[in-house]
């Protein structure tokens, strides 16, 4: 049986494929080498930083996709239950979800700006905007090392092709610790 509603879903966009992708994405955004080494808070919005920083990675690449369009309208849409799914279980009342969602839209709205601008400015720019947005303003350094991964991360998923991101067959790379400052 149809439902009524299906007709506004994008049918060019297998479920499946959205939940694979979001899932890379939230795996990745708890990877604990991001919260042990590279010095990411672990509390909620510490992941909430994390998911919002790989969930623009993507975007950005599906940017350039044939048909990223439409995929990256669905990975947004599902960023967007999952967070309604979560102030749920978290206890939220029906009638403060849609303010909370307002914020989770604004700061990812806010984020994603603010990333891209610091990304095609250079490193010192968007280890700026990383230590503003994921480090309170502070922890340059982390900040320097978590644009290190950035950069990793663009590259490699700008190096895949098309299909293979539109299909989620790609990987992130793995988050390094800093690199020890060495004395002169």
């Amino acid at each position: 049986m149809l439902w009524p509603f299906n007709r506004f879903r994008n049918p060019s966009v297998p479920r499946g494929t959205i939940e694979a992708i979001y899932g890379m994405i939230v795996a990745q955004a708890r990877e604990p080498a991001f919260y042990t080494s590279l010095g990411v808070r672990d509390t909620v919005n510490g992941r909430f930083d994390m998911l919002i920083l790989h969930l623009w990675l993507v975007l950005r690449r599906l940017q350039s996709a044939d048909g990223g369009n439409g995929l990256s309208q669905a990975l947004f849409d599902r960023f967007c239950a999952d967070m309604d799914d979560n102030l749920r279980e978290m206890g939220v009342g029906d009638l403060t979800v849609p303010k909370r969602m307002q914020a989770f839209g604004e700061a990812f709205y806010g984020r994603s700006a603010a990333y891209d601008l610091a990304f095609e400015a250079g490193d010192d720019e968007l280890a700026q905007a990383l230590s503003k947005n994921v480090f309170n303003g502070e922890a340059l350094d982390s900040a320097r090392a978590l644009a290190a991964y950035v950069r990793e991360a663009s590259e490699k998923l700008g190096k895949s092709d098309d299909a293979a991101v539109r299909k989620g067959v790609w990987t992130f790379p793995e988050p390094r610790a800093k690199s020890p400052q060495v004395a002169p």
